[in-house]
């Protein structure tokens, strides 16, 4: 039965997901030289309409219809059968379109995420190619496996409350392979500082709002388990930027903006799978864990092999997403969430082995789906801009237009 008030917050809740990739829009848009703002602007806003469309004509039916263990089936295509009853085996309280739109918007972020990893270098049409291609392969049958019914994951009794594995795993590791694939900038590894670092904190205040949609709203009801969500988002955000700025105010003496704000997504990040399972405690463990491990990683593994992960892509959502669907394993309680399990602080050591299992399996699934999928567009169009391009940005070369009259 329909619910008014579960319905009205999922609406609600699904357009501050939306909200989020203009946000993380932003976010990377300050991160990047001027002469390419725009490029990243319009990827992120791009994937808003290719993935908007994708996901009501396939990608749904390809997550949550009735399928098998791996991917669901075409029976929703085109929204077909998908209506305005609730359909009780996802949420029984709002309509069966009303949950579809707000997964829509996990679809829609997810790939926004790999931005991050090729900023300034890929060919925006190889950019749009890749994107569907990766939304069919590698986001679809991940979300089907851990969240549609009769799905691989969910059978096994994976947690991830809204999209630890889902989202940021996936993503993260198809970042990582991406930046590998594509080589570094031109300029690497020279350090090239935000070029507008208010465009970075706007960015990041809009992930943070976002966020309590993107976590509150997966309860799929206004229930205690949205609010505990709610609370512990913001409470492991808190407790990630906090512990973020004072790491670099004793590594670099001075506590920064940047790397405020880069903590405090590395916290939401780490919370999003547990924040319908776990208490303010552990919130504020899996903040201050979770800080301190991608702090490592951005500003010592990173550096150590090489690599140009331009925006830290897979720095903070693919480590900040392991750590997290880990730490679900630790602390999440069935006293809080009957629908969830007790993890290994709770005397259950088996959902931390289920979770690792999960985190495992996605980590290989989208590293090698994602390498494939670069190779045959590399094959057929290219995914790289030449030198030239390059060194002119994306601004001009991919869009005709400029962010700024003065280009560095």
């Amino acid at each position: 039965m329909i619910n008014a008030g579960d319905t009205a917050f999922v609406l609600i809740a699904s357009a501050m997901v939306l909200l989020m990739t203009p946000g993380l829009a932003f976010f990377y848009g300050g991160m990047v030289r001027r002469k390419n703002v725009l490029g990243v602007l319009m990827q992120c806003f791009i994937i808003m309409c290719v993935l908007g469309l994708q996901w009501v004509l396939f990608g749904y039916s390809l997550s949550f219809a009735p399928g098998n263990a791996f991917i669901g089936s075409l029976d929703w295509a085109g929204l077909r059968g998908v209506g305005l009853e609730p359909y009780a085996d996802y949420a029984a309280t709002i309509p069966h379109q009303a949950f579809m739109i707000f997964q829509a918007m996990f679809a829609v972020i997810t790939p926004a995420l790999i931005i991050g990893a090729f900023a300034e270098r890929m060919k925006f049409s190889a950019f749009l190619v890749f994107t569907l291609l990766w939304a069919f392969f590698v986001y679809d049958p991940i979300a089907h496996m851990v969240w549609g019914t009769g799905g691989l994951f969910r059978n096994l009794g994976v947690l991830d409350f809204a999209g630890g594995t889902v989202v940021h795993i996936n993503a993260g590791v198809a970042a990582l392979v991406t930046a590998l694939y594509l080589g570094k900038r031109k300029h690497f590894p020279q350090a090239v500082a935000p070029h507008n670092l208010p465009f970075t904190v706007l960015g990041a205040g809009l992930l943070w709002f976002g966020w309590f949609g993107f976590n509150a709203g997966s309860a799929l009801a206004a229930n205690g388990i949205a609010v505990n969500a709610f609370v512990v988002t913001n409470t492991a955000a808190a407790a990630a930027g906090l512990t973020w700025a004072l790491i670099d105010w004793l590594h670099n003496g001075k506590p920064t903006m940047f790397g405020t704000v880069t903590g405090a997504v590395a916290g939401l990040v780490a919370i999003t799978p547990a924040a319908g399972f776990v208490g303010v405690i552990p919130a504020v463990l899996i903040g201050v864990g979770v800080s301190i491990i991608c702090f490592l990683m951005v500003t010592v593994v990173k550096m150590k092999f090489g690599y140009d992960d331009s925006l830290d892509a897979f720095g903070v959502h693919g480590i900040g997403g392991i750590f997290g669907a880990l730490a679900t394993g630790l602390f999440a309680s069935k006293a809080l969430n009957p629908a969830g399990a007790d993890g290994l602080f709770n005397g259950n050591p088996k959902l931390f082995l289920i979770q690792l299992g999960a985190v495992l399996f996605t980590l290989v699934y989208s590293l090698i789906a994602t390498f494939v999928i670069l190779k045959i567009v590399d094959k057929l169009i290219g995914v790289r801009v030449n030198e030239k391009d390059e060194a002119i940005g994306l601004d001009l070369t991919q869009h005709k237009e400029t962010a700024y009259t003065v280009l560095e």
